[in-house]
């Protein structure tokens, strides 16, 4: 049983105040530092480079793909504000990450390189993370395809061309707005399958019910979305449930056995650390309803830092490890000792 992280950390202030190309090599090493030395075992990036002041809200985790592609439009008029409002059923998101005018292309979007600066900076097993082609489709005004699945799996072809060409340990796809759609269950697999299929890695997914401002955004259960986990080909799937619970995991165990699980044991929507004994009894908890601690391939929170202070951030991985190790036996007497 594995320790991981989702994706993202705390940006560091000192990289806020004085951003640039080294000083983001700077903090990334940190980031990977910081995992080794807690001594998890599939590292970030930390995602720190796809950060936008500019929208803090989401952390990067959709413009960041959406704006350097061709077709997108980035900048965005009153009128597109207007429409979009008039479509969109995400009272979160209030104008579109871009209008989509043309034919999808990568345009200056460049995951590989992005892959290779930070595959330099660590010797451990990287995870490298995307998000979701059926997310980022619901973020856009698309004026040119007029559908959500012609323009989801545009999207989804785009990414799988870039994601062929790295060779990550672990490739994983953040989805965290199928959760509160369930009925789009078919389409949102058909595309991330599109890019699973082209990982080199060990494909994952990534579920949660979306983490703004330490607030679920997203209504829903595990167990409705059975038919996405049915068609998605993963290796694992990277559940948010420290925060929800545990009580779905049961309806999960008849799931393909070949299909393990990543279990959220660290709520990242509280400041308070959790103590090693809490995140033992929590993977206790997962493996009695699952039935079989194998089917359980990595422990991790319950998704990503970036909305926490790095004090807090650090301490709940420190605590992730311990908890791990104190379950599995292999703790010493003075590893979960407050």
């Amino acid at each position: 049983m594995l320790t991981t992280l989702v994706g993202s950390y705390p940006i560091p202030q000192w990289l806020v105040a004085h951003p640039g190309e080294q000083a983001l090599t700077d903090a990334t090493a940190v980031v990977l530092r910081v995992q080794e030395l807690a001594g998890i075992d599939l590292v970030v990036d930390g995602e720190l480079y796809r950060f936008d002041p500019d929208h803090p809200e989401t952390n990067g985790m959709i413009e960041y793909f959406v704006q350097p592609m061709a077709g997108i439009r980035s900048a965005i008029t009153r009128a597109d504000i207007e429409l979009f409002r008039s479509k969109s059923h995400l009272g979160f998101r209030r104008r579109p990450a871009g209008v989509v005018e043309g034919p999808l292309g990568e345009g200056t979007l460049d995951l590989v390189e992005a892959y290779r600066r930070v595959s330099a900076l660590t010797h451990q097993p990287l995870k490298f993370t995307l998000t979701s082609p059926y997310m980022l489709a619901r973020m856009l005004l698309d004026t040119h395809y007029g559908d959500l699945s012609a323009l989801t799996l545009a999207l989804a072809d785009v990414m799988a061309a870039q994601v062929r060409s790295i060779d990550a340990a672990v490739i994983q796809v953040d989805e965290a707005n199928l959760p509160g759609r369930p009925q789009d269950a078919e389409l949102a697999a058909e595309a991330v399958n599109r890019i699973l299929d082209a990982a080199r890695g060990k494909p994952a997914v990534h579920l949660c019910f979306g983490n703004y401002g330490g607030q679920r955004v997203q209504q829903g259960t595990w167990a409705q979305l059975i038919t996405f986990f049915e068609r998605v080909h993963a290796d694992h799937l990277v559940l948010e449930l420290a925060r929800p619970g545990y009580g779905d995991l049961e309806q999960l165990r008849d799931l393909d056995p070949r299909l393990r699980f990543g279990v959220g044991v660290i709520d990242v929507k509280t400041t308070v650390v959790e103590s090693p004994d809490q995140v033992a009894a929590r993977i206790q908890t997962a493996t009695a309803l699952l039935g079989d601690s194998s089917r359980i391939a990595y422990v991790h929170p319950d998704c990503g830092f970036w909305m926490l202070a790095r004090s807090i951030a650090d301490a709940k991985i420190r605590a992730l490890v311990a908890g791990r190790d104190l379950f599995e036996g292999t703790a010493t007497p003075t590893d979960h000792e407050d």
